[in-house]
């Protein structure tokens, strides 16, 4: 499978390339791929003009472009620039129960949280949309082997507020409680923390009612929005 637009999105990026930057993001990201060097805001400009004029006959054309372009990569902002074509707004009637491999195949060979948590953004905006299709993905998702997709699973509705289906985060973070990654500590703690903000009386509450087995990572993450009256 190769890509049509991989080629001038990596002119685009070598043009811009910073050898010493690229090192530097490399050791800082524990990398085994390389960098060009290039900033998010410039990658993203890259990928936006690479991308503009590229038109897809349905959503699987763009399913098999995104695919390309996150195989084909060379260095890791080609595959920050395959998630921006993946997040793309023009193609977000694509984002539905049919795309689910595609994004699950990029957390699984991602494999690091600057992939995992970008895609479970999008995840989580597929769970909007689709609640009935992804509830029951997602509750999968809490159990399995992979930790990434676990991770994912947990921290999809970050960004839900009042709209978070507290069932389904309390259900994805149950299996995990006993978990011992640092990833997975982190991400329970995310997901309580960020509900806080909506409801810190209810995140008091579960992390009183399990504070036997929520980590101390994860209770101080979650209790970091919560008043220490409510503690």
């Amino acid at each position: 499978m190769s890509s049509r637009l991989l080629p001038r999105l990596r002119a685009s990026l070598e043009a811009q390339a910073d050898p010493a930057r690229a090192l530097g993001m490399q050791a800082y990201m524990k990398s085994t791929m390389p960098y060009h060097g290039v900033r998010m805001p410039q990658v993203r400009a890259a990928a936006m003009s690479a991308f503009a004029k590229a038109e897809f006959k349905n959503c699987e054309e763009w399913r098999r472009e995104v695919l390309a372009i996150w195989r084909g990569a060379k260095f890791r902002e080609e595959r920050y620039a395959a998630m921006v074509l993946a997040g793309d707004r023009r193609h977000a009637g694509c984002r539905a129960a049919e795309s689910v491999p595609m994004f699950e195949e990029m957390i699984v060979t991602g494999a690091w949280w600057d992939h995992v948590d970008e895609v479970a953004h999008l995840i989580g905006d597929m769970l909007r949309a689709h609640q009935h299709e992804l509830r029951p993905v997602m509750r999968s998702w809490s159990t399995d082997a992979n930790m990434w997709k676990r991770r994912v699973a947990i921290i999809c509705q970050i960004s839900f507020k009042e709209r978070t289906d507290l069932r389904l985060l309390y259900a994805n973070i149950e299996p995990n409680l006993a978990d011992r990654e640092f990833f997975i500590r982190k991400a329970i703690g995310w997901a309580l923390r960020s509900y806080a903000w909506t409801d810190p009386a209810e995140v008091a509450r579960y992390v009183r009612e399990n504070e036997s087995r929520l980590s101390g990572l994860s209770r101080r993450e979650a209790l970091k929005n919560v008043p220490a009256g409510m503690r």
